[in-house]
């Protein structure tokens, strides 16, 4: 297999750190399928993420959503690319508990440099946390 190149391959793949951000989330890659702009990860809620009932604040389950449905647009991109996001919707369905949850993304469509994006977040037991929705510009990076 070819080595995948750019900013978010570069990360995932060790030969570059991991956004801060990301790293803050327990960010984790775990499969991409570029040709169905799909992509697969996990992160990890600690209990500075919560609130006074132990939940996870709604703040940090969007967040990962955000880091869920970037990369799923990132993976299918060149290495001299990148994506701004134009706009983020987020669903809460139920509440987030500490622990290690998975989230889904994938490219719903792409017109030109506009990309549509969809995600969701499980908890360990599989049921959906929340789902996102977003629109975000391909753009170039300039060296």
């Amino acid at each position: 297999m070819t080595e995948r190149k750019g900013l978010f391959w570069d990360g995932v793949e060790g030969r570059a750190p991991i956004p801060r951000a990301a790293q803050t989330l327990g960010f984790e890659f775990l499969e991409a399928d570029i040709p169905s702009g799909t992509i697969e990860l996990a992160f990890t809620a600690t209990e500075a993420f919560t609130n006074p009932l132990g939940e996870v604040l709604g703040a940090f389950v969007a967040a990962m959503l955000y880091d869920t449905v970037g990369p799923a647009l990132l993976a299918t991109l060149g290495p001299d690319e990148f994506q701004s996001t134009l706009d983020l919707q987020v669903s809460f369905l139920r509440p987030a508990r500490t622990g290690r949850l998975r989230g889904t993304g994938r490219v719903v469509h792409r017109n030109g440099d506009i990309a549509f994006l969809a995600g969701e977040l499980r908890n360990p037991d599989g049921e959906l946390i929340g789902t996102a929705t977003a629109t975000a510009r391909v753009i170039p990076l300039d060296h």
